[in-house]
């Protein structure tokens, strides 16, 4: 059964072209690009003991959701690349005090040095408050990003704070993924998929890497870094 509603044919590309869009031959790349991925625990070994040293060689720094804003803009403050982020489900205070320096890419896909990145955040919804979605508000919120999509020819990272629906969720409603992330794997193919959510403290149900098809999935609890 398919998830989303299928682009009309003339914004559709065959297979091979989706797949192309992740494959990590990026125009331009002369080098490897190294991200340091985070999420959901700040990381004494870079907030409590920082050392500029630590962030030597790191191209870029993103954020999947569930930290302390001044935490993001600490880093900022050191990092001469971009910080980028995308909303957890615990961001409420970002409305009042985002973090300084950043880039929110919530809803947007967001271009750096040739590395196309997808950014959706949130969670499933299970309470009122913000930053999360129903199954259905989430599929819309990806329908109206193809544009953007069409016009960067794909993403190569596909960065959110939820996972998608099994893979690597829970199974409770908190921590259940989205089904439309998987459309967007399956059509689309990205080198990563990058998310958080699911904490390390939850035993058997975390795992830090697996492969999906063609996609290699990251769980950035606490920091992680990948190359491209």
């Amino acid at each position: 059964m398919r998830l989303l509603p299928c682009l009309p044919d003339a914004d559709r590309r065959s297979e091979t072209d989706c797949q192309a869009s992740g494959s990590g031959n990026l125009p331009g790349a002369e080098r490897i690009m190294k991200i340091l991925v985070l999420a959901d625990k700040e990381s004494p070994w870079l907030w409590d003991y920082f050392d500029k040293s630590k962030l030597e060689g790191i191209d870029l720094i993103l954020s999947c959701g569930d930290l302390n804003p001044n935490y993001l803009s600490f880093l900022a403050t050191f990092f001469q690349g971009p910080v980028l982020y995308v909303h957890g489900n615990h961001d409420s205070c970002y409305k009042d005090t985002p973090p300084e320096g950043c880039v929110c890419i919530d809803g947007k896909v967001y271009e750096y040095k040739g590395v196309r990145i997808l950014g959706l955040g949130g969670s499933m919804r299970y309470k009122d408050g913000p930053h999360q979605y129903t199954d259905r508000q989430m599929r819309r919120r990806v329908f109206k990003l193809f544009w953007q999509i069409r016009r960067k020819k794909g993403f190569d990272i596909l960065a959110s704070h939820s996972p998608a629906w099994q893979l690597g969720d829970g199974e409770d409603l908190p921590h259940k993924g989205f089904k439309s992330f998987r459309y967007l794997l399956d059509k689309y193919a990205p080198r990563y998929f990058v998310h958080g959510h699911v904490h390390m403290s939850y035993g058997r149900s975390f795992k830090r890497q697996y492969q999906y098809q063609d996609t290699t999935v990251i769980n950035a609890y606490e920091r992680h870094i990948i190359e491209l």
